[in-house]
């Protein structure tokens, strides 16, 4: 089923076109010059593309039946380096508007400098115009390096500053993870740092060298420390001795690394918990933990001295890194738009499958936590961006009531729900009544049942005639 458009997005298409905005006509195939504008807003402040709204801001549509057609062309051009150079990743998305289909494109600003068919465009008012003059596209190239802390250039800095094993570990996840057909696999330690853009030129200076976002994340702990001292993860677990700490470990090391012992620390001390989903056990907590993990890593802004923190409390799992804040205050998850604190770094976590698509973290965040705790993670951002997941099921807050809508919480499906519900009512119930209350077959209710029981969220009381049913309530919070 196709979303109904928010309010969001509907008011920024009344606003009409403008330096972030832009409407193409678009009834069953890409535009040809759509690039031009993904381009352009890459260079410039990012933006939002409407597919299917004419210029002056009427919602004409685009073919229903056309739609998975141009997502696939859509998705295939923007991995091909002849339409977009440095390559890029975007989705689309429909939306009904009335009676009409519409796609929405959302572009971010890029920490590059980016080429459609060999050519610079940037953004200016409503239009997009190629930049041609070798001195404006070094101006692009300036003002992206003095925003984006990962772009800062060592030159100085050399291959023997990295650690080899740690760029083959990379090389091998990013062809486990895409096949071994993938553009890695054939290039030598310092033709990838080219190709991911890690290894650049300074528009000030003149000078090449290996970037900062190539040292944190390939390079030797003497190189990071050397360029970065203040550079660290404070991983801290606080439940018993709330004045310090019960366990710590202080990370000082390359961002892969990194990650790696974050997900160590919250699988210690923290339960797991499984689910099914599309028919597989899933790992909640790890999933949690994944997201929790790669959003400090990779939108941190590693100028700032503040030291990033993963504490685990009895009630909470929180974070905490410095930020570059576009703005203040609690995110509302539902209109949210995220936006790359260091894309090329999320590039590399993408490619070696440690991170997803651009603003996945948040939504899988309040997705797991539902399940592990019932509870709704927080986002604030300000100059320090806070996270804060609830790992314990507060009643009040979420509303809970067992029976009726404890399904909701933990992402059962409506019949598992159902019987959580009848069960609750009546601890006797049989398979047969259930069945019958609900008007499905037998085999339905006793699947269904094997993953309540799976789960661990129901249990079965002595014998099948005589027996009774317990729903295991406090598993929500553990």
């Amino acid at each position: 089923m196709i979303e109904k458009i928010n309010e969001e997005l509907l008011s920024i298409i009344k606003t009409g076109e403008g330096i972030t905005t832009e409407f193409k006509e678009a009834t069953n195939k890409l535009p040809k010059n759509l690039f031009e504008t993904v381009c352009a807003f890459l260079n410039r402040n990012g933006g939002n593309i409407f597919l299917g709204v004419s210029d002056n801001g009427k919602v004409l549509g685009v073919d229903e039946t056309a739609i998975i057609s141009m997502k696939k062309d859509f998705a295939n051009l923007c991995n091909n380096s002849q339409k977009i150079d440095p390559t890029i990743y975007l989705n689309i998305k429909e939306y009904q508007v009335n009676d009409r289909i519409i796609l929405h494109i959302y572009v971010n600003e890029s920490s590059s400098v980016h080429r459609t068919n060999g050519k610079v465009f940037d953004r200016n008012e409503d239009g997009d115009y190629e930049v041609k003059q070798a001195e404006r596209i070094a101006n692009i190239y300036i003002r992206k390096q003095e925003f984006y802390t990962e772009n800062k250039i060592f030159p100085y800095a050399e291959m023997s500053d990295l650690r080899e094993d740690l760029i083959q570990r990379a090389r091998q996840m990013a062809i486990n993870q895409n096949g071994k057909n993938h553009p890695w696999s054939n290039m030598n330690d310092k033709e990838l740092l080219r190709s991911a853009n890690l290894y650049a030129k300074d528009y000030v200076t003149g000078r090449k060298g290996l970037t900062l976002a190539a040292i944190l994340l390939f390079g030797k702990d003497t190189t990071i420390l050397s360029v970065l001292p203040h550079h660290k993860t404070d991983a801290i677990y606080r439940v018993k001795n709330l004045d310090r700490y019960d366990d710590r470990d202080d990370i000082r090391t390359n961002l892969i690394e990194s990650f790696d012992r974050m997900m160590a620390f919250i699988e210690k001390h923290l339960d797991d918990k499984f689910f099914i989903e599309d028919n597989q056990r899933i790992d909640v907590r790890n999933k949690i933990a994944r997201e929790l993990c790669v959003n400090n890593l990779i939108h941190r802004e590693f100028s700032n001295p503040y030291p990033a923190k993963l504490i685990i409390e009895k009630e909470n799992l929180r974070t905490e890194n410095a930020n570059r804040a576009k703005m203040i205050g609690k995110i509302n998850v539902d209109f949210y738009e995220p936006y790359p604190k260091n894309p090329k770094i999320a590039k590399i976590f993408k490619e070696i499958g440690l991170a997803d698509e651009l603003g996945s973290g948040v939504r899988n965040m309040v997705k797991y936590t539902k399940i592990y705790s019932g509870g709704i993670p927080e986002f604030k951002e300000d100059d320090i961006f806070k996270t804060n997941v609830p790992l314990i099921l507060d009643v009040d807050n979420v509303g809970l009531n067992v029976g009726l809508n404890v399904g909701l919480n933990v992402g059962l499906n409506e019949i598992q729900n159902k019987i959580l519900k009848l069960i609750s009512n009546n601890k006797n119930v049989t398979q047969k009544e259930i069945s019958e209350e609900l008007n499905t077959t037998k085999r339905t209710i006793e699947r269904n049942i094997i993953i309540l029981k799976e789960m661990n969220l129901i249990e079965r009381i002595g014998s099948r005639k005589s027996g009774y049913w317990k729903i295991n309530i406090d598993k929500l919070g553990k």
